[in-house]
């Protein structure tokens, strides 16, 4: 039963997804010849405020969201990762943690007068950009912080028994039920309360080894871990039963949200275990974070993995390209369940870097974009930060931008958590307007869209809505009802208009409702 799901789930895919893969391994090739769906994700990192200043009012925080997003979307970006709870806090009301002091700069707790979170979700909306609400589940504080300046609700506060601390910071232990029946409760207050399209988690679960400190959870261990033998497997347990029942609880509530988790970029080297990396890593995520990846993929607990794989095509000790062609090999062999969409964390922060000689040129972040585009199961990449993005060292955002995303790209499907195929848009109209064409879509009585897909031909062109070529952009459903204004189109052309409509799991419909206007 679980092959022939595993076959059905390939075949819907096969089908909506004609993916465009790379013939060549030169750059130029690039510029031609591009995927139809690719992630291509920002993350914006709040804490410690690297991407988001702090003690901006409302109205300057909405123009930094809508200055960001215009130029992310400009660059060809379709996803933004919205850091939203750094530590133990949120970037939102919540009745489960404080205010987080990155927002005002001010002592955690205080209320900044307005929804963070919402005016990003909905400017990226607007934009027709994904947004993935990012939270880091145990940690406390930073190595900066103090206990005695958390919020007096902050649950660390309020429970200081589930509390450890590790060198100079705190985190909440793991393994005991009821700290991981609180990060539950977190996630759901998000899920429920905003229309976000995935939960997304970082590299940080057990906490990064520090030499001769030991993480204090032994009486925990004996409380709660009699089932196992030794504490490691117990801590990787914790961590397995965690994101195994986090996805539980998304999809229970709503079930095409994605959860996503980006980890370290090594399980574990090849001299731990042989079906590990041919690397030399300082730090395995299964010995050393306690976050077993493979076993997720394999319990089908997660819809995408984006491994932080921040090392250049040169780096003999963790090789870029051994690596993307490992976690090729462990999706394709392990997602037995269902499939898990596999992106890669590019390392943004290294371009312009001496971390080695190979990030003093430009092309060897766009070249690891190529490399992935031509490894079969990776479906595009994320960057890490907004910042870096921002600074554009040696130009490499420049050339990303001219020669790798300069057309779009839909984000990548995931059929399994709902597989139907929506029907196409009920009624289109299309209208010269003083700066363009407006578009007007009506499928309100029939809302099985949570997007429309907007493809534009010119009259002497092939129809062909395999390519993406001719997208010329993606626009959130509300209600089943939406409007687009092409401002590219020319005087004196006539243009067909094809809109499809899409799933809220990403399935495209199959026929397109068509629409012709002279410009």
């Amino acid at each position: 039963m679980k092959k022939r799901r595993l076959f059905i789930y390939s075949l819907i895919l096969m089908l909506i997804m004609p993916i465009l893969s790379l013939s060549g391994k030169n750059t130029a090739q690039a510029a031609v010849v591009q995927p139809k769906y690719e992630m291509r994700a920002a993350w914006i990192a709040t804490v410690q405020n690297i991407d988001m200043a702090k003690g901006m009012n409302k109205a300057t925080y909405t123009t930094w969201a809508r200055k960001t997003l215009d130029s992310l979307k400009s660059k060809g970006f379709n996803t933004v990762i919205f850091q939203v709870k750094p530590t133990g806090d949120a970037l939102y009301p919540s009745v489960l943690a404080p205010w987080s002091s990155y927002i005002t700069g001010k002592k955690q707790g205080t209320n900044p007068g307005y929804d963070p979170l919402k005016i990003m979700l909905d400017e990226a909306h607007s934009r027709g950009l994904e947004l993935h609400a990012w939270v880091n589940p145990y940690r406390v504080t930073m190595a900066s912080e103090k206990f005695t300046s958390l919020a007096e609700n902050n649950v660390a506060k309020m429970h200081p028994e589930w509390v450890v601390k590790y060198r100079k910071q705190y985190y909440l232990n793991p393994g005991i039920p009821e700290v991981q029946g609180y990060l539950i409760q977190t996630v759901l207050e998000l899920v429920s309360n905003y229309d976000i399209d995935a939960v997304h988690m970082d590299d940080y679960f057990y906490p990064y080894k520090i030499k001769n400190e030991v993480f204090a959870d032994q009486n925990t261990f004996l409380k709660h871990g009699t089932k196992f033998s030794n504490i490691n497997d117990w801590r990787r347990n914790n961590v397995n039963e965690l994101v195994a029942n986090l996805n539980e609880a998304i999809k229970n509530v709503k079930p095409w949200v994605q959860f996503g988790i980006s980890p370290f970029g090594v399980w574990r080297n090849i001299a731990n275990d042989p079906t590990g990396s041919k690397t030399k890593a300082g730090v395995q995520n299964y010995d050393d974070l306690y976050a077993d990846t493979r076993q997720w993929i394999k319990d089908g607990s997660i819809d995408y993995i984006t491994p932080q794989l921040y090392w250049s095509r040169s780096l003999s000790v963790a090789n870029y390209t051994v690596l993307l062609n490992w976690w090729n090999q462990e999706v394709t062999t392990y997602a037995t369940k269902h499939p898990v969409n596999l992106y890669i964390g590019l390392a943004d922060y290294k371009v312009g870097t001496k971390d080695d000689n190979a990030w003093l040129k430009q092309l060897e972040l766009p070249s690891q974009i190529i490399a992935n585009r031509n490894q079969k199961t990776t479906q595009g990449q994320m960057h890490f930060s907004l910042s870096d993005i921002n600074k554009n060292k040696l130009n490499y955002v420049t050339y990303i931008t001219k020669n790798l995303y300069n057309y779009k790209a839909l984000t990548p499907v995931t059929a399994w958590n709902n597989p139907i195929v929506p029907m196409q848009p009920m009624k289109v109209e299309a209208k010269n307007e003083k700066n363009g064409v407006k578009i007007t879509i009506d499928h309100s009585l029939d809302n099985d869209a949570r997007k429309f897909v907007i493809y534009r031909f010119e009259n002497n062109n092939k129809v062909n809505y395999d390519s993406p070529i001719s997208i010329v952009d993606v626009v959130y459903s509300n209600n089943g009802k939406a409007t687009f204004v092409d401002l590219s189109a020319q005087l004196k052309k006539t243009y067909t208009y094809g809109i499809k409509s899409l799933s809220a799991t990403g399935v495209e419909s199959i026929n397109a409702t068509t629409v012709t206007v002279k410009r």
